[in-house]
């Protein structure tokens, strides 16, 4: 894949940059930034070398039948204004006459951000044809596309595949360097290697746990999806998350791990409640005395210990999802003994990525340095499915 060196001297040429931008919004204010800022780099590079930057990007899930005001990127147009210092225009269409006059309106050096890219159905289009229609417009705008938007490379995309085939294209720095963290940890990676699994479905994972059966030394269970694990072990588990329809497919990992000497770590307590609310009344169990009445909100102290232990040693360590509903300071100490056991184990010269989405959340919502960290992904499902050894098609389009 070329790089942005790669293309040489860009002053004065219109670079379209696909981005992720899909923060997180009260209302019309970012309670999370951690995907702009990834992004600063690369836009600083390009806007340092005199390029004119046309950045693109979505945010939610809007019904692409036009503008939506909760799913604007005006939010983000300010936001990024701020850490750039300096403004950044926002055309109030994508590839409309707004836009048009935005982008023509640009000096070297300077910036726009075109209206949320899924506002177009065209973008998500299962239809070629009409994705490939509105690449043919994105691509108008530009000279030069460079992809930068990890968190939607899995995705066959108008914004993110089909104009690469239309522009001379680079690799952003953001995905480089994502790709290269992830390859490290998938390709031949430092041994021990542990894998932190949580969040709340197994059928989320499917593909990741079985890839990781052949890849991994270890692998620790937590979040909702370990209902389903200690289901399969026999355990009731109350009202906890379980998803019944995966037991018996839990219970061939289980003997597949067995059968390849990969060590599974399971919680052996759990902190339960009576209801998911953050000031329900929190009590720690075994795993096998869960009552009936009672919902699993995150793995217990003596887990928590266990499982800092299980990452001490390792070497190579990937983290995709929460212990428990780390958003409810009850139900956060799992989350946040796995986040210092990993910084511990970083510390003591092991490579560790926090694989996107509500693991690179949590990091920032429960303060943690992100220092700490050798890699924190800007793309969940992405890494998931670099993971699970999938071909990428925003990345596979880029390799000439």
């Amino acid at each position: 894949m070329k790089t942005i060196t790669d293309l040489g001297d860009l002053r004065g040429k219109r670079v379209l940059v696909r981005a992720d931008f899909n923060v997180p919004l009260d209302g019309t204010t970012i309670t999370d930034d951690g995907r702009i800022r990834a992004a600063l780099p690369t836009i600083t590079t390009l806007l340092d070398g005199g390029a004119r930057v046309v950045l693109v990007a979505h945010l939610g899930r809007p019904a692409g039948t036009g503008f939506e005001e909760k799913y604007s990127l005006a939010p983000v147009a300010a936001r990024l204004g701020e850490l750039l210092g300096r403004e950044v225009a926002l055309a109030s269409d994508l590839v409309g006459d707004s836009a048009r006059e935005t982008v023509d309106a640009l000096a070297d050096g300077e910036v726009a951000l075109l209206e949320n890219v899924r506002f177009d159905s065209r973008e998500t289009s299962k239809d070629a044809a009409e994705r490939d229609a509105l690449a043919t417009e994105l691509a108008s705008l530009a000279d030069v596309y460079v992809s930068d938007g990890f968190g939607v490379v899995h995705r066959k995309q108008a914004s993110v595949y089909d104009v690469a085939t239309k522009l001379p294209h680079a690799v952003g720095g953001l995905v480089q360097r994502e790709i290269e963290a992830l390859r490290r940890a998938t390709d031949d990676p430092a041994r021990p290697y542990a894998v932190v699994l949580g969040g709340a479905k197994v059928s989320d994972k499917l593909g990741v746990i079985e890839n990781l059966l052949s890849k991994a030394d270890r692998l620790l269970i937590g979040g909702g999806m370990v209902f389903t694990f200690l289901a399969a072990q026999g355990h009731g588990v109350g009202k906890s998350l379980l998803e019944a329809d995966q037991i018996d497919t839990v219970k061939g990992y289980l003997a597949t791990a067995a059968e390849r000497g990969v060590e599974i770590v399971l919680p052996t307590d759990v902190v339960v409640a009576p209801e998911f609310a953050a000031d329900a009344p929190a009590t720690v169990v075994g795993v096998d005395a869960i009552p009936d009445d009672q919902i699993g909100l995150d793995i217990g102290p003596a887990s928590q210990q266990a499982f800092a232990a299980a990452l001490a040693d390792a070497r190579t360590i990937v983290w995709n999802g929460p212990m428990g509903v780390f958003e409810f300071p009850a139900f956060a100490a799992g989350t946040r003994a796995v986040a210092q056991g990993i910084v511990d184990a970083t510390a003591s010269g092991a490579f560790s990525i926090v694989g996107g989405g509500d693991s690179a959340a949590a990091v920032r919502a429960l303060d943690f340095d992100e220092s700490g960290f050798s890699h924190i992904s800007t793309g969940g499902g992405a890494s998931l499915e670099l993971l699970e050894g999938k071909d990428l098609p925003g990345i596979s389009v880029l390799e000439d």
